[in-house]
């Protein structure tokens, strides 16, 4: 995750993120199919601004390395 200093929604500074949390799987929506491993889901980090409530949600670098050989994300 790149450092963040300001909200794109509304541009405040009072940023929270949280700690790296699972990104689904089993009766949860998956954030990050076919990303993860056979045994576990990938892992996300969420950033929320407490001035307007805006949430951004960030993958880990492993996830993202995986990105152009997955089938279930395609590129835009």
């Amino acid at each position: 995750m790149s450092k963040i200093t300001a909200c794109t929604n509304c541009g405040g500074k009072q940023l929270f993120k949280s700690n790296e949390m699972c990104a689904g799987g089993g009766h949860a929506p998956n954030w990050l199919p076919g990303l993860g491993s056979f045994w576990s889901s990938e892992k996300l980090t969420v950033v929320v601004c407490k001035d307007c409530g805006s949430m951004r949600f960030f993958a880990r670098e492993q996830a993202l390395a995986k990105l152009p050989g997955s089938s279930k994300w395609s590129r835009v």
